[in-house]
C-alpha cells in the first residue's frame, strides 16, 4: 500500500479492507475547479492543518457541498512541501486517536496543490500571484505560529528581514508576512477584490496580530512610494480585507512511532518521518485527538466556504473572544499547565498517564470546576462545564495521545499570567468571592518554583523545557536545596511580584505567603512533592 494517487487507485481494496476512509469525490474535477477558480489557500502546511482544516474540507468534498479543494502554501520550511507533501501527491493519513481505544484512519486528499512561498522562485511565486489575482479567492488562512506574525523583537526593534523588506518593497520580499503582503498587493493591482485573511493560530486576538503585520508592511511601502497609496486604503477597509478573530482547539502531537508501526502493520509503505534542515519533524501521517473546535468571526467580504456544515462555528468577534477566554483562562489551558509542571516533577512522560494518578486528576478538576468556573467567561455557544467534562474525562486521559508534560511545560513563564492571573483578578474584583479561597492555583505557582530547581521528586536532575525567561527565573531559586530546614524565602518576592509572569503582583495581593509556604513544603526533601499534594489537594 503506497500513499500516492496511483497507489490508492491500484490498492483501493487493500486500503478499504484495512479500514481506511478514502476520498470519495472526483479528484480530477475538483483539481480543475481549484486551479481555475481557487477559493481557499492556507499558509503553514504542518500537522494541525493536515489534521483539521484539510480534513474539514475533505468532508465537504465527500458530501458534494464543495467542489473546489485546498491550496497549501509553506513559507518557512520549504522542505515540508518538497520532501513530504509532493512525494505523496499531497495526500496524508490522519490517525484519529480516540479515547475508546479505537483509531480512525483517513486518507486526506483535499489538498489539490502545494506551493512554496519563495519570492526568488519564479515559478512558485508566479502561481501564487495567479491565485491571489483570482476574483474567486475568498480566504487565505494561516497556521504559522504566533512568532510568524512578529515584525519586531521584544525591544521593539524591527527584525532584520522585515527592515530590509520595508526598504525593498513588494517585488521580492524575504520575510514571511512581507511575502504575504506582496501577494495582497498583487491582488490590489489586479482588481482589488475582497478577501478574508484568517489567522487560525492558537494565540489571543490572532486576527489583530495578522492585520498589524500586514498594515506595517503596507504603510512602510506606501510611505516610501514603493506601493500605490491606494493599497493602504485597501488593506484598512474591512469590506475589502478582513482579519477575523478565531479560536482553534485540537491537540495534534508530533507523529508518534507507535502510530507509524500500526500503519505499517496495515501494509502502508514509506512512512519515515523527515527532519528538515530547519528541524521540522514531519511525516506522511498525522496523529490527533478526536475533539476539535474552530470558532471564527463571521467577517468574509468575498463570501466563504460553507464550513459550518462540517462543524466550524461562525459567530461575532465578542463571542470568539469569550470562547478563547473560556478555554485559555479556565477550561483547558490552566489544567494542562498544572499537569505539565507536576508531571515533570513526578517523572511522567505522558499527560494521559498523569490522569491515572488520583491526586493529579483531583487537582486538575478542582482548579477547573471549583476555582475557575465561578468566574468563567461563558460564551453561551459552548457550555463551559461540559467543555471541562470533556477535557478531564475524554481528552486528557486519552491513552492514545502521545502528548508530554515536557512539551506543554515549554514557555511556562509566558503562560501563567493568562492561564491563572485572569482568574485571580476576577476573584479580586468580585464582591462575592475571596482570593483566600484559591488554594490550588497558588500550589501551581509553587510547583513552578520547585520545577525551576530542575530536580524531580526523587532527587534526580532534569532539564526544564525551553522558556525565554528560564534563566532569569531560575536565578531566584538557585540558592535553595531539597531540605527540611527552615528557609528564608524573602528572596522569592522579586519573582512573585512580577506581574508580567503571574498577571498580578502576588506580593501586594497577599498571595505570595501561601505560595512560599507551599514551595517550602514541596522542596523539603525527597518525596516532598507527592506528600504536599496529598496534604492539600483533597483539602481544597
Amino acid at each position: 500500500m503506497k500513499l500516492t494517487l496511483s497507489g490508492i487507485e491500484s490498492g483501493r481494496a487493500a486500503f478499504e479492507s484495512a479500514g481506511y476512509h478514502l476520498p470519495a469525490f472526483d479528484r480530477e474535477a475538483v483539481k480543475a475547479n481549484t486551479f481555475n477558480r481557487p477559493v481557499w489557500i492556507h499558509f503553514g502546511a504542518g500537522n494541525i492543518f493536515r489534521a483539521f482544516q484539510a480534513n474539514v474540507m475533505q468532508r465537504l468534498l465527500n458530501e458534494g457541498i464543495a467542489d473546489t479543494g485546498l491550496i497549501a502554501a509553506e513559507g518557512y520550511d520549504y522542505e515540508i512541501v518538497e520532501k513530504s507533501l509532493r512525494p505523496h501527491d499531497n495526500l496524508s493519513v490522519l490517525a484519529t486517536l480516540k479515547a475508546d481505544n479505537t483509531v480512525e484512519k483517513t486518507v486526506v486528499g483535499s489538498i489539490m496543490e502545494s506551493l512554496i512561498l519563495d519570492s526568488k522562485n519564479a515559478d512558485e511565486y508566479t502561481r501564487l500571484k495567479e491565485i491571489f489575482a483570482a476574483a474567486s479567492l475568498q480566504m487565505a488562512s494561516f497556521t504559522i505560529t504566533e512568532k510568524g506574525y512578529a515584525v519586531a523583537d521584544a525591544r521593539g526593534n524591527l527584525l532584520p528581514p522585515v527592515a530590509a523588506d520595508f526598504e525593498k518593497g513588494p517585488a521580492r520580499p524575504d520575510s514571511y508576512l512581507g511575502k504575504v503582503t506582496s501577494l495582497l498587493y498583487h491582488r490590489y493591482q489586479n482588481g482589488a477584490f475582497p478577501i478574508a485573511m484568517v489567522s487560525m493560530d492558537n494565540c489571543s486576538h490572532n486576527g489583530d496580530k495578522l492585520q498589524a503585520a500586514i498594515l506595517a508592511f503596507a504603510r512602510a511601502w506606501c510611505d516610501r512610494s514603493l506601493a500605490e497609496k491606494g493599497f493602504l486604503e485597501y488593506v484598512t477597509d474591512p469590506h475589502k480585507v478582513s482579519c477575523p478573530w478565531t479560536m482553534i482547539d485540537k491537540i495534534t502531537p508530533r507523529p508518534d512511532t507507535k502510530v507509524k508501526e500500526m500503519l505499517e502493520a496495515d501494509g502502508l509503505e514509506d512512512l519515515e518521518a523527515v527532519i528538515t534542515s530547519k528541524n521540522t519533524y514531519i511525516a506522511p501521517f498525522v496523529n490527533a485527538e478526536e475533539c476539535e473546535y474552530l470558532v471564527i468571526e463571521n467577517a468574509f467580504p468575498n463570501g466563504r466556504p460553507p464550513l459550518e456544515k462540517a462543524g466550524i462555528i461562525f459567530t461575532d468577534r465578542q463571542t470568539v473572544d469569550k470562547v478563547e477566554k473560556m478555554k485559555v483562562c479556565t477550561c483547558l489551558n490552566p489544567l494542562h499547565t498544572t499537569l505539565a509542571i507536576y508531571g515533570c516533577l513526578l517523572g511522567y512522560t505522558l499527560i494521559s498517564e498523569e490522569m491515572k494518578n488520583p491526586l493529579l486528576k483531583k487537582m486538575a478538576e478542582t482548579i477547573g470546576y471549583r476555582e475557575g468556573l465561578p468566574v468563567v467567561v461563558d460564551p453561551a455557544i459552548i457550555n463551559p462545564r461540559e467543555f471541562i467534562d470533556q477535557v478531564v474525562n475524554v481528552r486528557i486521559p486519552n491513552p492514545f495521545m502521545p502528548d508530554t508534560p515536557q512539551r506543554i511545560a515549554t514557555d511556562t513563564s509566558q503562560k501563567l499570567a493568562i492561564r491563572f492571573g485572569e482568574t485571580i483578578k476576577a476573584y479580586a474584583q468580585s464582591p462575592d468571592l475571596d482570593i483566600a479561597d484559591l488554594k490550588l492555583i497558588p500550589l501551581v505557582f509553587a510547583g513552578w518554583l520547585r520545577y525551576l530547581m530542575g530536580i524531580d521528586d526523587k532527587g534526580c536532575p532534569f532539564a526544564p523545557s525551553s522558556d525565554p525567561l528560564l534563566e532569569e527565573a531560575r536565578a531566584y531559586v538557585k540558592g535553595y536545596r531539597l531540605s527540611s530546614d527552615s528557609k528564608d524565602l524573602s528572596g522569592l518576592d522579586g519573582l512573585l511580584s512580577n506581574e508580567k509572569i503571574f498577571g498580578v503582583d502576588l506580593v501586594s495581593l497577599g498571595m505570595a505567603d501561601i505560595v512560599k509556604q507551599y514551595f517550602a513544603e514541596l522542596s523539603a526533601g525527597i518525596g516532598a512533592v507527592e506528600a504536599t499534594l496529598k496534604k492539600y489537594v483533597y483539602e481544597a
